[in-house]
């Protein structure tokens, strides 16, 4: 069942939302050769619980407050005082904050570095299946929308599309309905309609789409070893616009 959400629900996620966007301005520049994943998962740890909210991904024993996923590594890496970061590493932060009730979920992806030409490519299709998608997510369209302007970006860069994991409803649990796929399909293709608030994530991989779990059951790495990019915003709709929730604007604390 989709979650229709009222004003005042809507504030409290824009609430939510507006602390990890703040939390993703300090870590970002933390991203260097020699810091572990685990002194990233701190660093969120604390900047969470100053802020007055829980780690979301607690409450699916998630073991991290922050999913760290490293090149091959496409979603749900877990974060390790061992794993060290190096130049040109591509390093996918996907972090949850529960404010009160309230859920927010984004995702970026860094370079260690300066990236090399094929990275930079990855990173700026990713970034546009994510604005494309974000675009096509407006009342009176459809979820299917959001799937097929994704899709058709990351396509004509020659990338391969993660289908078997996909965005979703989010806000007052961390995983609602409906599901977006990144790649149109048959299936439930509900109409957007104001009130929906939406965690749009395009999942694209430098070779094949195919994805496979490690066995730490987490994990989920490219089938072929190819470096992936992963890119999220919380958007809530309105009859009128659609509202990217995870963004700070220019000159907003």
């Amino acid at each position: 069942m989709i979650r229709i959400k009222n004003q005042k629900q809507i504030e409290g996620i824009r609430a939510s939302c507006k602390a990890l966007a703040r939390l993703y301005r300090e870590l970002v520049p933390m991203v260097k050769e020699g810091v572990s994943t685990g002194d990233l998962d701190a660093f969120c740890v604390d900047f969470i619980t100053r802020a007055g909210g829980v780690p979301a991904w607690y409450s699916q024993d998630f073991p991290g407050a922050a999913c760290i996923s490293v090149n091959e590594e496409v979603i749900h890496g877990i974060p390790s005082k061992s794993r060290i970061l190096a130049p040109g590493d591509l390093v996918s932060l996907d972090i949850g904050i529960d404010l009160g009730g309230f859920i927010s979920d984004s995702a970026v992806t860094v370079c260690v570095g300066e990236p090399g030409p094929e990275a930079r490519a990855l990173m700026d299709t990713t970034r546009r299946c994510l604005e494309a998608g974000i675009a096509a997510c407006r009342a009176g369209n459809r979820i299917g929308d959001i799937s097929r302007a994704v899709y058709e970006v990351a396509k004509a860069g020659g990338y391969g599309v993660v289908w078997e994991y996909c965005g979703h409803g989010v806000g007052l649990s961390v995983h609602e309905d409906p599901q977006i796929p990144n790649v149109p399909e048959r299936g439930p293709n509900p109409r957007i309609v104001p009130g929906m608030v939406l965690a749009i994530e395009p999942m694209i991989n430098m070779g094949s789409g195919d994805v496979d779990l490690l066995d730490d059951g987490w994990t989920v790495v490219t089938s072929d070893g190819m470096p992936s990019c992963h890119m999220e915003h919380t958007v809530a709709v309105f009859q009128d616009r659609t509202e990217v929730l995870t963004r700070l604007e220019p000159g907003e604390a």
